[in-house]
């Protein structure tokens, strides 16, 4: 959160050509590292499996698509990252589903450092390279995260898994309590999902409206 407001604060001094570069693959170590070392440690804890240790998650993927954008400067996938990363990191960062393990555990930093470096991640494309997301860009999302989620459907059938809890809600406390049962709660969080986005959007199109209006 703090390097966030920093990240605004000095957006001027970041826009500089080395220092834009410099950030982006900071930013995009950060994400590699910590996706390595939580594959390290499921597999020294002897818990890596195809039903948890794959990265099927939305969050998973946007860490894993995050690091490219950041590494190749991409526009296009910065256009499914700023609503899909955004999104389902700030999800994920509200209601956390840690298990057991608490604060102090690595479990706990890995966490909130790759669901925080996807935000920082898409906040460094919008200030350091300029990138805006567009409303078509916004549904051609929609678009792909459904079918993602079919792919991902039909994985959890064959693996009896829970990836992106399409078949049932997680143990801990989410958003996805107050919308339904199964399968029902699919339907209601693709609202969610789509009022996300928007609100996601709603400061550039506040920007833009300012601007006409001057």
């Amino acid at each position: 959160m703090i390097l966030c407001v920093l990240l605004f604060v000095f957006r001027k001094q970041i826009q500089r050509s080395w220092k834009k570069r410099l950030f982006r693959f900071s930013v995009a170590f950060l994400l590699l590292a910590s996706e390595i070392l939580y594959h390290i440690w499921l597999v020294y804890e002897n818990a890596w499996s195809l039903k948890n240790g794959l990265p099927l998650e939305l969050s998973d993927l946007t860490v894993i698509l995050g690091i490219i954008m950041l590494l190749t400067n991409s526009y296009r996938m910065f256009q499914f990252m700023y609503f899909a990363g955004l999104a389902s990191s700030i999800q994920a960062i509200m209601t956390p589903d840690l298990g057991h393990y608490s604060f102090l555990h690595f479990r706990y930093f890995e966490f909130f450092v790759s669901h925080g470096g996807v935000v920082l991640a898409c906040l460094v494309m919008v200030v350091a390279s300029k990138f805006r997301p567009t409303i078509p860009s916004m549904w051609v999302t929609v678009l792909i995260v459904n079918l993602y989620a079919a792919c991902v459907f039909f994985i959890n059938k064959a693996l009896n898994s829970n990836f992106m809890y399409l078949m049932k809600k997680p143990e801990n406390a989410s958003i996805l309590d107050y919308l339904g049962p199964w399968p029902w709660y699919l339907l209601s969080a693709e609202i969610v999902m789509i009022v996300t986005f928007y609100i996601l959007y709603s400061p550039f199109w506040i920007k833009r409206k300012i601007e006409r209006n001057r």
